[in-house]
């Protein structure tokens, strides 16, 4: 049954939140909360618009992804399948999978180093909550009947703890608000060439916008409004949960940026940031033993918040790439879940124990591999379906959609011959 949307404005926006939030949720994790830290601490207030941009494409690329899973008659992979084969929704939903299941471990030791400052670094402890963390979801992917409800229940109060945390943190920072708002006029930072070089300028500001302009996260929001039983009544109200869930994103990610742009950037006793861990210890210093335990709360959220639903997303999709069935609460995306799960724990167990914290290079090296390939194919695929002939009349996509869409497929195309030259460069030593 769908959603009839109400004729009150507050309302038609406070009941149309929800898949755009979950969306925002597995977005919104600690290389979001890192890449912000990092480039307040780098550039203070001065790439705000660089954020701005990666919300923008974002929502729009999220918007023609909730279109798509409103007006098609099957899910993405549904249509990939019928109208250019089995092999191609199957490669869609593997790749996909294998980019998941690489950085899964990546979420649990997230949500490690949110819980560090209340228990300290202890090995067994640190094994015995990823075990639990992990065993906990198993069960409720089995023990909930209604699991969109309960995901989107969770991710709601997940995103209020991430914004209270760091609205707190960013109103004891006290920022310079004037800066703050020429920070959102587009320019580059001035830096002595003989000294850096342009790609190490730019390489904190390509995270944050990779990190926020997720075509991963928006081509799942195609699932999730289907899950809600959202159909042709709801197209507005998809338009506007895709608006307001990635502006929540933007706006969480921005306070984020702005409290370290004041407590971080040219503090000499703040070192180099290579973990969300660390951003809490250098705030330690401005905001004392509280704000620190402020700031591991919103951590916490969003690392738990990714660590659950981006296990989801790749699983979900694995299983209807294959013709399984694309809703968590079947068996088969059930199973492709766990099996995300697993692997993310294994690997985070094994860097936590063998590796001795160290990155699983190999591991990081294969998944930015398959994201050059993954991340364009997906958005390939969204804008293929949205420019199908039958896609006239009551079914066309607005045209900003598709053009946006568009200027974020060649982004991410850019953004892949990056990784490529930088996987060039990890290989040969250069």
């Amino acid at each position: 049954m769908s959603e009839q949307p109400s004729s009150n404005l507050i309302k038609r926006i406070l009941s149309s939140l929800g898949p755009a939030i979950i969306t925002a949720s597995v977005v919104l994790g600690p290389g979001s909360i890192l890449s912000a830290s990092k480039i307040g601490h780098t550039y203070a207030y001065q790439m705000n618009w660089v954020l701005v941009i990666a919300v923008i494409m974002m929502i729009a690329m999220t918007a023609l992804s909730a279109r798509l899973g409103i007006q098609l008659d099957g899910t993405i992979c549904d249509e990939l399948a019928k109208r250019a084969g089995r092999p191609v929704a199957a490669a869609t939903g593997i790749i996909l999978f294998l980019i998941v299941a690489c950085f899964q471990y990546s979420n649990n030791l997230g949500i490690l180093a949110a819980v560090e400052p209340f228990i300290g670094s202890q090995s067994n402890a640190d094994i015995m909550i990823i075990i639990g963390m992990n065993v906990f979801i198993m069960l409720a992917l089995y023990g909930f009947k209604h699991l969109y409800s309960m995901i989107e229940t969770l991710m709601k109060i997940l995103v209020a703890v991430m914004i209270i945390a760091f609205a707190i943190n960013l109103i004891m920072a006290k920022p310079d608000w004037g800066a703050a708002i020429t920070g959102f006029i587009p320019s580059l930072p001035e830096f002595d060439t003989s000294k850096v070089k342009f790609s190490e300028v730019m390489t904190p500001i390509v995270a944050i916008y990779a990190t926020t302009f997720s075509v991963g996260g928006a081509f799942y929001q195609s699932y999730l409004v289907r899950q809600k039983g959202w159909t042709r009544y709801n197209l507005k109200q998809g338009l506007i949960d895709s608006t307001v869930g990635i502006c929540v994103l933007g706006l969480i990610t921005m306070m984020v940026l702005i409290t370290a742009a004041k407590v971080l950037y040219q503090n000499p006793e703040v070192g180099e940031l290579n973990s969300v861990a660390d951003v809490a210890k250098s705030l330690e210093p401005g905001f004392g033993t509280f704000g620190v335990i402020i700031f591991s709360l919103g951590i916490f959220a969003g690392a738990f918040s990714s660590f659950l639903v981006n296990a989801v997303i790749g699983g979900s999709v694995l299983s209807d790439g294959l013709g399984k069935g694309g809703y968590i609460d079947e068996k088969w995306p059930k199973l492709c879940t766990v099996a995300a799960l697993m692997s993310g724990m294994v690997v985070a167990i094994y860097t936590n124990t063998v590796l001795e914290g160290e990155k699983p290079v190999n591991l990081i090296i294969f998944a930015q591999s398959l994201t050059v390939l993954g991340i364009p194919m997906l958005a390939i695929a969204m804008l293929w379906l949205a420019t199908r002939p039958d896609m006239k009349g009551e079914n066309a996509i607005p045209f900003w959609m598709k053009f946006l869409g568009f200027i974020g497929l060649i982004t991410s195309i850019l953004l892949a011959g990056r990784t490529v030259f930088n996987l060039y460069l990890q290989l040969t030593g250069g």
